[in-house]
């Protein structure tokens, strides 16, 4: 796996908002780890990955490149042919290891994929009831769950006649409900109309500044990934190439070309304009606001 793209954090003067790696918990380690399914076809190939405390970090690739393969082998649902995955030390192949979905909760691309029971409440209660808890308990910690989402006034609801949107926040919820520490989410926004978009994307950042939950997203979507990210995993092929802050990853054009993917806007819109005024680009700009200071002070 190569190392961080080199350039200043967020560009000269742009603060950047990626947490120091070293001053935090690992979490989540994927080490070296591949995974060959029955047919034959090459999941993921000696991949390296790490999730730290309070931090989200995104799995950006094209389709095809192994980030949803990952996300399954983060709580065990997928067991790597070689190499091994560790959740907070132990290994999810070992001892404890089926205990290990307690703590990194993971919501499919498909909201169909993980609604099963009878009513939204039922479903959102399973994950706790199955932890232990009593059913009193489990349904204040279900309700405690979709209020967190918005989505409480669904609890008597059939799953099956939820709109998309409504779906994607009762399986988060369903995960939210069981506490984890590290929730992982398989393209997240993909297919959702622009208000649910914005609403699970503000409920990311709820997941880690509210509840000191860690986030992976797996996603093509970079404008996504270079609003919400602290850290950029590129992958390609199987495997993560590269790493580092958005600012860092977002700026380095050839390195995107080689992994299948396109600028995020801002990134393109901010190079063209450099470009037109035959300037430097000195700052490294990933979110409007950024863009806008980056602009005043050209």
């Amino acid at each position: 796996m190569n190392g961080s793209v080199p350039g200043g954090p967020g560009g000269e003067g742009i603060p950047s908002c990626a947490p120091g790696q070293q001053e935090r918990r690992e979490l989540l380690h994927v080490d070296c780890a591949s995974h060959v399914y029955p047919d034959g076809t090459r999941g993921i190939h000696e991949l390296c990955f790490r999730v730290y405390e309070g931090e989200i970090v995104a799995l950006c690739g094209p389709n095809g490149a192994g980030k949803s393969t990952l996300i399954e082998h983060l709580n065990g649902l997928l067991q790597p042919s070689s190499g091994r995955v560790t959740v907070l030390g132990k290994e999810t192949g070992g001892k404890g290891g089926p205990e290990l979905w307690r703590f990194v909760g993971v919501v499919f691309q498909r909201s169909d994929d993980q609604l099963f029971a009878p009513t939204v409440l039922d479903d959102v209660m399973f994950g706790p009831l199955n932890m232990g808890l009593s059913p009193d308990a489990a349904k204040t910690a279900a309700m405690e769950a979709l209020e967190a989402v918005g989505a409480k006034d669904l609890t008597g609801k059939l799953p099956n006649y939820l709109s998309g949107g409504q779906k994607r926040l009762v399986s988060l919820a369903g995960i939210l409900a069981m506490k984890p520490r590290v929730i992982a989410l398989d393209e997240p926004t993909s297919d959702l109309d622009p208000v649910h978009s914005d609403i699970v994307e503000h409920l990311i950042f709820d997941l880690k500044n509210r509840f000191g939950i860690s986030v992976v997203i797996a996603t093509h979507d970079l404008d996504l990934a270079a609003r919400i990210a602290d850290r950029i995993c590129l992958v390609r092929q199987g495997s993560v190439v590269a790493e580092g802050e958005p600012a860092e990853i977002f700026y380095d054009e050839v390195l995107l070309h080689e992994t299948g993917l396109k600028s995020p806007q801002i990134v393109r819109v901010y190079l063209a304009y450099c470009q037109m005024l035959g300037i430097a680009v000195n700052y490294h700009p990933i979110t409007i606001e950024q863009m806008i200071e980056a602009i005043r002070r050209v």
